[in-house]
C-alpha cells in the first residue's frame, strides 16, 4: 500500500476517479441534448456518425459506474481492507478513457486525445498500486 507519512496514494487516486467521472457522468445525463448535438457534429465524418446516441450512452453509464465503484472502493479500502472493488473501478475507468481516447483519434481531436492520456496516467499507476 503507497503511503506518504501514513497518507495513502491509492486513497488520493481513488478519489480522483470517482470525482473525475462522477462530474463528468452527471454533466452528460444533465446536458444530454447539448452533448449529443456537440458530439453528433463532431463525430460526423467518421465511422461513429451513426452511432452518437448510442456511444454516448455508453460512455454515460461506464463513466457512473466507475465512480460507484471507486466510491464503494473506498468505503472498503478503508473499512474493510480490502482493495477489490476500488480496482473494478480503476479498470472500468481505464477502459471508458480508453474509448474516449479511440473517439478523438478517430474524430482526429488530437488535442482532445492529449487531454485523455492525463487522466489516464494516474488511472494506469492506480492499476498498478491496486494490483493483488
Amino acid at each position: 500500500m503507497g503511503s506518504l507519512n501514513g497518507f495513502h496514494v491509492e486513497f488520493v487516486l481513488i478519489l480522483f476517479v470517482v470525482i473525475t467521472f462522477l462530474q463528468s457522468g452527471i454533466d452528460k445525463v444533465l446536458n444530454w441534448k447539448e452533448n449529443l448535438n456537440w458530439l453528433t457534429a463532431h463525430f460526423s465524418k467518421t465511422i461513429f456518425k451513426g452511432m452518437v446516441p448510442i456511444l454516448l450512452g455508453i460512455i454515460t453509464i461506464l463513466e457512473i459506474l466507475s465512480a460507484l465503484l471507486a466510491s464503494y472502493g473506498l468505503f472498503e479500502f478503508f473499512y474493510k481492507g480490502s482493495k477489490l472493488f476500488a480496482l473494478y473501478g480503476a479498470l472500468t475507468a481505464s477502459l471508458t478513457l480508453l474509448m474516449l481516447l479511440l473517439g478523438q483519434r478517430i474524430a482526429k481531436e488530437y488535442e482532445g486525445a492529449k487531454t485523455i492520456v492525463v487522466y489516464l496516467i494516474p488511472t494506469m499507476f492506480l492499476l498498478y498500486l491496486l494490483q493483488p
